[in-house]
């Protein structure tokens, strides 16, 4: 008997633990926990059962600020929290710190073998992915972090265009209403597309297909200002890493003059369009080089580079060794399970996982 079955009398509420701590972004913790509240299921008498039982979790305190400075309470504390469902990582300022991005990554690392599913919103990605629980799997996040946790995490696969993401047991999305989106398909998977539209509805909101991307209009019939045109190129680039990426290419893409173009893009991204495109182009080199299929030559022409020499150049000048030399330190770990990464640093002067560290830094 699945849910979809049931009576309203018959549901247990399904326990969903939503980490809240000092400069967590407020929408991305009280979206989700709106939509959850908001699920129920309807009897013959109309009488309604609730779906969910939300427990809003402080880190080692109960009360808590967030980054816009609305003072929260906590139910429980991660050490006194029992058992649940799922759990939420909200984004916001205060998960970047790495005092408590260290404690969500343990916290979360010990819950996963005994939790259904883990999800997180926007940068609360960062403690899931310090907790190695997302490494080899397919996650998104805010487009403005994307980057970022690309360098940092350089095992995920990260898809700067969706609005969420599901791979196994874990749950990834952007920013914006995308925690909400994520939560209205995580209600449609346990009690199927009438509860889920139904909380839809309240939201004024449509219920996206996992995996959908967020770039679903061209820029022409887009009225933005240039911040807003320049800070949606990095799906768009991504997406197309063979294709011209000079200056001029992306300024036309984003209806701007090249000058003005480059301008706002230093200012949204900090830094020039043709070092962002570089760095997207060799963190996507970096995965497919782990991955030990394609030559180092296939590599370089799949990601733009236009010979494998210059794409030897630009890695080593960004990573600190060859290609050739990063998957191969990367097959050595791999393959030495059981050998830590300081045993394996003595032997070898700098490992992979030195360099990955270092641009991380």
């Amino acid at each position: 008997m699945t849910y979809f079955d049931l009576q309203p009398e018959e549901v247990t509420p399904k326990v969903v633990g939503i980490v809240g701590f000092d400069g967590v972004a407020a929408l991305d913790l009280t979206g989700p926990l709106d939509a959850l509240a908001r699920a129920s299921l309807a009897g013959a008498s109309n009488k309604r059962s609730v779906c969910y039982r939300p427990v809003i979790l402080g880190l080692a305190s109960k009360r808590f600020v967030s980054e816009s400075g609305l003072p929260f309470k906590a139910e429980a504390t991660l050490a006194s929290a029992g058992d649940l469902d799922t759990i939420i990582v909200p984004g916001g300022e205060g998960v970047r710190q790495p005092e408590t991005m260290a404690i969500l990554a343990a916290w979360l690392g010990e819950r996963a073998g005994q939790t259904r599913r883990i999800a997180s919103i926007s940068t609360g990605i960062y403690a899931l992915a310090r907790s190695g629980l997302l490494d080899g799997r397919h996650v998104t996040t805010h487009w403005r972090f994307a980057n970022d946790i690309a360098r940092r995490f350089p095992k995920l696969r990260v898809n700067y265009a969706a609005a969420f993401l599901k791979d196994g047991a874990f749950y990834t999305s952007g920013g914006g209403n995308s925690g909400v989106e994520m939560t209205l398909a995580l209600i449609e998977e346990d009690f199927g597309n009438q509860v889920a539209r139904e909380v839809a509805r309240e939201f004024v909101m449509r219920l996206r297909p996992m995996g959908e991307a967020d770039d679903h209009f061209e820029f022409t019939n887009y009225q933005c200002d240039p911040s807003e045109r320049v800070a949606e190129l990095p799906a768009w680039i991504l997406a197309h890493l063979r294709e011209n990426l000079t200056v001029e290419a992306l300024a036309v893409r984003a209806c701007l003059c090249p000058r003005h173009f480059s301008r706002v893009f230093k200012h949204v991204f900090n830094c020039t369009p043709a070092d962002f495109v570089e760095e997207l182009r060799l963190a996507e080199a970096r995965r497919r080089l782990l991955g030990l299929r394609s030559s180092v030559e296939d590599i370089a022409g799949s990601v733009g580079f236009h010979s494998a020499d210059a794409f030897r150049r630009a890695f080593e000048r960004r990573v600190g060794m060859t290609p050739s030399l990063f998957r191969r330190q990367a097959r050595q770990e791999n393959l030495t399970p059981r050998m830590g990464s300081a045993a394996l640093a003595r032997q070898q002067p700098k490992s992979a996982s030195f360099y990955r560290r270092k641009l991380a830094a």
